[in-house]
């Protein structure tokens, strides 16, 4: 199993602290955000890591050749596009790794490693999206809307909230149907006007509504992961609730 790291962006929301180190390289409890992933898809078995970068490719170049994290391979592939397109061109640049079964894991998702372990061991759909709830949601949240069998209807920040039954975590699996359906899907979507604008949890959102309109029902499936710890990295708020989830898990790792 590969994961695809989204990672090129610079975190501008997050500035002073991102003017010269991209937001997954901020430190959460003696690790970066990036080392947190790389660590929780190897304990799950995941064999290769492919990290997307943009701004300041260097330094993370540098960080994953520093990390020792045992039964998992990383490089990088770099998105030349990061500082005017949205995160579907990283999507793109990273197309040709999208080859049998493989992840996408937005490169601002902390999660621990019980999520990816039931992301591998439940999903079923060509496209899965890993969803939780809660009792609100506010206007960043990536809302979604499932049917009553888990099946995703629509994905988007916009979202009507009396439709909306959880959000994206931002971590996906593809089989290698699905896989090829996002590409495809991705290449048309960079063609159109609005394509260097849209987010790749769109082109999602596209193959959802479509896929259920041929009466391809579960083509898009959720796996729902309440109950687990989670984080994103977004606001300068973001990184304290981060830090003392982390510190969290470091005390119980020993």
């Amino acid at each position: 199993m590969k994961a695809i790291i989204l990672s090129a962006g610079q975190g501008k929301r997050l500035l002073p602290l991102t003017a010269e180190r991209p937001k997954c390289l901020i430190d959460l409890s003696g690790a970066s955000l990036l080392e947190w992933q790389i660590r929780g898809l190897a304990a799950c078995g995941v064999a290769e890591a492919v990290v997307v970068t943009g701004f300041r490719a260097d330094t993370v170049e540098a960080a994953l050749a520093a990390m020792a994290v045992p039964g998992i391979r990383t490089r990088t592939l770099y998105n030349p596009f990061f500082a005017l397109a949205d995160n579907t061109a990283s999507c793109w640049v990273a197309r040709h790794e999208m080859q049998g079964e493989f992840l996408i894991l937005n490169g601002d998702t902390l999660f621990e490693p019980a999520i990816a372990e039931r992301l591998l061991t439940r999903a079923t759909a060509p496209i899965t999206v890993t969803i939780d709830r809660k009792d609100g949601y506010d206007a960043d949240d990536m809302k979604v809307q499932t049917d009553s069998e888990g099946r995703l209807r629509s994905i988007g920040k916009t979202l009507p909230l009396d439709i909306v039954t959880g959000e994206s975590i931002g971590f996906l699996r593809f089989s290698a149907e699905g896989g090829r359906r996002f590409c495809a899907e991705v290449e048309r979507t960079l063609r159109t006007p609005e394509g260097l604008r849209r987010w790749y949890l769109s082109v999602i959102d596209t193959i959802a509504k479509e896929e259920a309109g041929a009466s391809g029902a579960g083509y898009v499936g959720t796996v729902s992961i309440e109950g687990l710890d989670w984080g994103e990295m977004d606001f300068p708020a973001d990184v304290e609730s981060n830090r003392r989830l982390t510190a969290a898990w470091a005390a119980r790792r020993g």
